[in-house]
């Protein structure tokens, strides 16, 4: 049973649009079918994993074809996840080896530093072979649908936000702790007896930590929902990698403007990236989108952000327009971000939302 302490996180049960747009979420928290990792599980690849990378991807792309058939099939009660035997390589394990790989090149994310992490080496987020953590709890201060979530804080970030509210975690990923991922996953069976409605991998960033996650839900034996909380930068093969083992991308999607997320973030073709990757997201699972809203970026990101998303996933996306910034880290050093926003920032952002046609706003 959920031990649920705020009042709109138990109201959310009942939400029509909620439920619409995370039917299968809310499936998997009620127990009414397996996470995706689990089905993912029994898919069997038929492929020696010290083979080459090429032929390992093809055979990725296959073993998705088969999930998706086994997923389906599943989702309308034709087949039931008991029933099927856990094969001697599954897609799950197939992933783990191709995510262990990129380690040794790392692009994980679009800046694609190419550097050997399994050699002591790190790139721009600084995150070295073996995950370190800052916290694992569980988080009552989610989005409503999500609440209570069993979160996992990685030290490292691929971004470089100059206003970060967790810049002691994002900016310093050596400290925190090493972690194994059979560690985390029997954290992660406990979380679920003590009333998880999911699994919530965030940081800093989860993207340079693919290879632990990964590894971890293949060690995990219990049906919890799992939830990639990123700032969606990563790479097209990560996205891959994603595919199948994902419930809900819990999705950050703060700029428009390149100009903007090169100037506050330090991370160039930002746009080009992170739409790609919601798109490559909502194809593949369900979604939830957070936007934050910015002091002065109301035209320039906002606005364009809110019509993007109705243009590009539909008006039924679950989305948060959420009116937390305030400076932090470095904010100071830009005049036009150093305070919070203004009341009338944030209804000017409603109030394009309501003009764009978003129908599924988080409260």
């Amino acid at each position: 049973m959920w031990r649920v302490f705020r009042p709109d996180a138990a109201a959310v049960l009942h939400d029509k649009k909620a439920r619409k747009s995370l039917a299968r979420y809310f499936a998997v928290m009620e127990g009414k079918l397996p996470a995706r990792f689990l089905v993912c599980k029994r898919v069997e690849v038929k492929i020696d994993l010290s083979t080459s990378d090429e032929e390992l991807w093809r055979a990725h792309e296959r073993g998705l074809k088969e999930f998706r058939r086994l997923l389906s099939r599943i989702d309308e009660g034709k087949v039931k996840l008991e029933e099927l035997k856990q094969p001697d390589v599954s897609l799950l394990d197939l992933k783990v080896e191709l995510a262990k790989r990129i380690l040794k090149s790392c692009h994980f994310c679009e800046r694609r530093c190419g550097v050997d992490r399994t050699a002591g080496k790190t790139g721009v987020c600084g995150v070295g072979e073996r995950s370190r953590i800052a916290s694992e709890f569980m988080h009552h201060g989610e989005e409503s649908v999500l609440v209570p979530s069993y979160t996992i804080f990685f030290n490292g970030c691929t971004f470089k936000c100059q206003f970060c509210q967790n810049w002691d975690i994002s900016q310093f990923p050596e400290s925190g702790v090493e972690v194994s991922p059979k560690t985390l996953a029997k954290l992660t069976e406990e979380a679920r007896k003590n009333g998880a409605r999911n699994v919530n991998f965030v940081g800093g960033n989860p993207d340079p930590n693919l290879h632990t996650i990964l590894e971890t839900l293949n060690e995990c034996e219990v049906s919890l929902s799992s939830v990639w909380n990123s700032n969606m930068y990563y790479s097209l093969e990560a996205a891959k990698l994603l595919f199948g083992t994902q419930d809900v991308y819990l999705t950050d999607f703060k700029w428009y403007q390149n100009s903007c997320a090169l100037r506050y973030s330090k991370v160039p073709k930002y746009l080009e990236i992170v739409a790609r990757n919601h798109r490559l997201a909502f194809a593949d699972s369900e979604l939830i989108i957070r936007h934050l809203v910015m002091p002065n970026h109301v035209e320039c990101c906002t606005k364009p952000i809110l019509k993007w998303i109705v243009d590009n996933l539909g008006p039924m996306v679950r989305t948060n327009i959420m009116d937390q910034y305030r400076p932090c880290y470095m904010a100071d050093k830009y005049p036009e971000i150093n305070r919070h926003i203004t009341s009338e920032e944030y209804g000017k952002a409603l109030e394009i939302a309501k003009e764009v046609g978003l129908q599924n706003l988080e409260h």
